[in-house]
């Protein structure tokens, strides 16, 4: 296990060196000049190099990328160029509490649908129940959430021009705004998570322990409880793991369209100011995320199921 910790962790160092790299030559070859974004066309030539040399921007690439690391050793992305000298962590840290609290109710409600709805599924196979469920997960699986979030607000409009109960269309304030943006962008996650459960349990059902323990005349329950979910929920492992690894940047498209002021309002702006801290801070923070937590993931696998052997 010790051996599997420290190959990890010099991955993870691997990847993050590698994602930086690639992330800080994309900007730096990039058509355009960020202190002419920034500054507009309407500078002297004095203010123009005096803000590329305040910024390292007069620098050979090699040393202002080595810079960009030294700064990432301190714990800092560097200076934002559009937010006025202000630490790039702290200007998604602005939009960080948003992101994360919408990508962990997200990833909850569809853990809380999906697997039961996956569990029944399987265990009434070939039922009217089971088409139910499954036409149900496929559909929602198939349609992306831009329709189906543009369907919920032009709904919502018409119920409120008719004085009818309804939901907001934007905002994160108030409980009532968070179920249409939590809900819709759950919906996807629980057509995966419900047909994956069902496989699962499928499969689980047709192993020998599972018939050997119905052999022994143990009672359903307990056969279905103790032997068949323990055993199926273990894939799952493998799936929530780097769902957790997207919290932040999962839920772009949620929050433009509900206008909740997260992280993709931050990078948008960032991208269209070509502000490259910020937009490096966003891929870091998202690459980190998503090894940290596939690692997290192969530890529980291996201690949710002992015949895993770390080698």
């Amino acid at each position: 296990m010790i051996r599997f910790l420290i190959t990890r962790t010099i991955g993870l160092v691997f990847v993050l060196i590698s994602v930086s790299f690639v992330t800080f030559l994309m900007g730096y070859f990039a058509p355009g000049d960020p202190i002419i974004a920034l500054l507009g066309n309407h500078t002297t030539h004095q203010i123009y190099e005096n803000l590329r040399h305040i910024y390292g921007l007069d620098l050979p690439w090699y040393q202002q990328y080595f810079n960009f690391l030294n700064n990432l050793l301190h714990g800092s992305f560097g200076y934002s160029f559009y937010y006025q000298q202000r630490p790039a962590w702290d200007v998604l840290s602005i939009g960080l509490p948003y992101s994360l609290e919408l990508g962990l109710e997200v990833l909850i409600v569809t853990i809380l649908l999906g697997v039961p709805s996956g569990i029944i599924s399987a265990l009434r196979s070939n039922t009217r129940t089971d088409t139910t469920f499954t036409s149900i997960a496929v559909l929602l699986y198939s349609i992306p959430d831009i329709a189906i979030i543009i369907a919920f607000q032009v709904l919502m409009v018409i119920l409120y021009q008719n004085n009818l109960p309804n939901l907001p269309v934007a905002g994160w304030d108030t409980w009532q705004a968070r179920v249409g943006p939590v809900l819709i962008t759950a919906t996807t996650g629980y057509g995966y998570f419900a047909r994956l459960t069902k496989t699962s349990v499928l499969e689980a059902l047709s192993q020998d322990y599972v018939r050997t323990a119905r052999s022994k005349g143990l009672y359903e329950r307990i056969v279905i409880y103790r032997h068949t979910l323990r055993n199926a929920c273990i894939p799952l492992i493998t799936v929530i793991g780097p769902s957790l690894g997207f919290l932040v940047t999962g839920v772009f498209i949620t929050e433009q369209l509900f206008n909740i002021p997260g992280v993709s309002a931050i990078t948008l702006t960032a991208i269209a100011q070509r502000d490259y801290p910020v937009i490096q801070g966003t891929v870091l923070l998202t690459a980190a995320t998503v090894v940290i937590f596939n690692a997290l993931t192969d530890i529980s696998y291996a201690i949710a199921d002992p015949r895993i052997r770390v080698e």
